[in-house]
């Protein structure tokens, strides 16, 4: 990995080749093409629909940038960050007798403890991501729907409303989302974590005769994602006042869409929490606007498959300039 990279991780090198040149411009083109759609659907401009793409670009870009981890240790995604969306938001409505802070305790921890365990197996036993995450994704799900019998919880007072409100006249998870991609892209940028995390994405043999230890650091980089997953599950369930299993329903298909559409390479050791931000952002566009034109879920996520597909393709055609 560069030098460049290593001080500057958020910005995106300057292609010197033809085609590189050209891939540069197709993303600018697209970019304009989704700016003048949006500039041109009525009802994109109101209050009430600002008002959902900003929340659904904060829950989106919460897993998004803990998916950004993942990434960068170069171990593609996880398919279980969805469902621990879902668990960690159950968890926080479930502890709210022990108050607002330490109901964000236990569940921040839960989420921890998720992810970490599979950043465990997949960093100490050399495990494939994918399969972990499948694994993991199953046994989440079974075991919450054992312990909860398939119902929702519900909050006994009204200690969640406080994550309701605003922050400086923001919607607090927006709020959340912006602190969260701040405090992510420091670590990643400027802490010692962050500089062997895109070490350890770029080349796991080469950071290991660097002397590091590769799988810390990828345990650290679940452990990362769990917390970023934990705050979109407690922000979730205190908007809509209960925690249950469909809160989660997609997010992870969602964040690896906004991390790669971002521009964080799926190979790993590039990238950046502010290109996720980008990503989330575009991907929330996209919904919004699909789903002001009457388009169903099941084409809005055909919509969004079709554009992850166009940016790996992308994304190698950059890679081979």
């Amino acid at each position: 990995m560069s030098e460049q990279t290593l001080q500057a991780p958020w910005r995106v090198p300057l292609p010197h080749s033809r085609r590189g040149r050209v891939l540069v411009a197709i993303r600018f083109i697209a970019v304009a093409a989704l700016l003048a759609v949006a500039l041109a659907t009525p009802g994109f401009f109101t209050a009430v629909s600002l008002f959902s793409l900003l929340n659904t670009t904060s829950f989106i870009g919460c897993v998004a940038v803990g998916m950004t981890f993942i990434t960068l240790s170069g171990n593609i995604l996880s398919f279980a960050l969805g469902v621990t969306l879902s668990t960690s938001g159950i968890v926080f409505i479930a502890a709210l007798p022990l108050g607002l802070a330490g109901a964000m305790i236990v569940a921040f921890a839960f989420g921890a403890v998720l992810t970490g365990i599979q950043g465990a197996v997949i960093g100490y036993f050399r495990a494939n991501p994918i399969i972990v995450s499948m694994a993991a994704l199953a046994l989440i799900t079974g075991g919450a729907t054992l312990i909860t019998q398939g119902h929702g919880v519900y909050p006994h007072g009204t200690a969640a409303a406080a994550l309701q409100g605003r922050v400086f006249g923001v919607p607090m998870p927006l709020f959340a989302f912006i602190v969260t991609v701040v405090v992510a892209q420091f670590v990643l940028s400027f802490t010692r974590f962050g500089r062997q995390l895109y070490m350890v994405g770029s080349n796991w043999r080469a950071a290991l005769a660097a002397g590091l230890d590769p799988a810390r650091i990828v345990l650290g980089a679940y452990i990362a994602a769990g917390l970023c997953t934990a705050l979109a599950g407690i922000l979730m369930a205190a908007r809509y006042s209960s925690g249950d299993m469909e809160l989660g329903l997609g997010y992870d298909y969602h964040a690896i869409s906004a991390v790669l559409v971002g521009g964080t390479a799926i190979s790993g050791g590039e990238g950046s929490a502010i290109r996720s931000l980008v990503g989330a952002f575009i991907i929330a566009v996209c919904q919004v606007l699909l789903l002001l034109h009457g388009f169903s879920t099941q084409v809005q996520y055909l919509a969004i498959g079709v554009i992850v597909l166009l940016v790996i393709m992308l994304q190698t055609l950059a890679d081979e300039s």
